[in-house]
């Protein structure tokens, strides 16, 4: 049984915990959060599991085998890289760093003390992305042409990152995960309309060298939420609608061909509009699967599916998103 602790104890670190104590690979020792109420809520719940309002007490403890951090993205890579120094395993929330620099540094602390650095990308987890990934992967979506997605509500505005970075990982993680090719560049476009520079409505468009394209539209001043994805294949299209209570996944036997006509000097293009298919999906809570995967990678010393890697292309992405708003959406080339 690992032994774990949590900084962090807001909306997010409420359901880490939950997950983590139904777990029996995992025991958690101690919760950390610098809001005394929080903690007062875990002494009344959960009276056998430490509390403190200082993070390193966490870092720190010798029987802590594990430290998973949910608290805001500028404090990521200060906590990570002091848990990893003190010789325990990281589960950071994401994104994963402010900066591909931070992820690079952690990443190579990790790989140098031999420990499990991971990125809660819960959506990968979830049983509507695993039955895309099997889809997109047997072929019966043929070639991918374009990914379309859309979260935006009226959300709780951020005061330390803007729209991209608080809504974006969660696609972007997704898309990663499913398209194998390295995208080539990003233009952005966002705007700001509480005047302090954080992009509350943003626009963003990766580019790869196939043709392939990817876009999002990410926003908090939405009066109706949405949670969709739309993926092309030159076979079939697929739907993912997060906010569906049962039918999230729908695959829709429709396409186009094309032909040139050079006597006319135009291009002909025939549609197929056939029937559509709601694929069953597995039920476990998504987040206790990212659990077990977090465990699993620290017991077996194997990469788990929302590795450090994964979580560095994320926060590339993101920075690269970055300029572009501040360049008005020129293009950013990808290293």
């Amino acid at each position: 049984m690992l032994n774990v602790g949590l900084i962090g104890y807001g909306y997010w670190g409420n359901n880490l915990l939950r997950n983590f104590t139904a777990h029996q690979g995992a025991k958690m020792i101690m919760v950390s959060d610098s809001r005394e109420p929080r903690l007062d809520i875990i002494r009344k719940n959960h009276p056998s599991i430490q509390t403190s309002i200082n993070s390193e007490d966490v870092v720190n403890h010798p029987d802590i085998d594990a430290v998973v951090i949910a608290t805001p993205v500028f404090t990521h890579y200060a906590l990570a890289k002091s848990a990893l120094l003190n010789g325990k395993h990281v589960l950071l929330e994401k994104p994963m760093t402010s900066s591909i620099k931070e992820s690079e540094e952690l990443i190579a602390l990790a790989k140098d003390k031999g420990l499990t650095l991971m990125v809660d990308h819960t959506f990968l987890y979830t049983g509507a992305v695993q039955k895309l990934k099997q889809l997109i992967s047997d072929g019966s979506i043929g070639n991918i042409k374009y990914f379309d997605s859309t979260r935006i509500n009226l959300g709780l505005f951020q005061p330390d990152i803007n729209v991209l970075w608080d809504l974006a990982p969660h696609d972007i993680s997704i898309l990663n995960y499913l398209v194998h090719e390295t995208p080539y560049s990003v233009n952005a476009t966002g705007v700001s309309h509480t005047h302090n520079d954080i992009e509350n409505i943003a626009y963003m468009t990766v580019n790869y060298k196939s043709g392939f394209i990817a876009h999002f539209h990410c926003s908090w001043s939405s009066p109706v939420k949405i949670r969709t994805m739309l993926l092309g294949g030159d076979k079939k299209m697929m739907v993912y609608n997060d906010l569906e209570p049962t039918e999230k996944v729908k695959v829709y036997d429709t396409r186009y061909d094309y032909k040139s006509d050079e006597e006319q000097m135009k291009i002909l293009v025939e549609y197929r509009t056939g029937d559509v298919y709601i694929p069953m999906l597995e039920s476990r809570e998504a987040l206790y699967g990212m659990v077990s995967d977090f465990l699993n990678a620290i017991e077996t010393k194997t990469e788990p599916v929302s590795n450090a890697a994964s979580g560095l292309e994320v926060v590339r992405i993101l920075e690269a998103a970055q300029q572009s708003i501040k360049q008005n959406g020129k293009e950013i080339i990808l290293d």
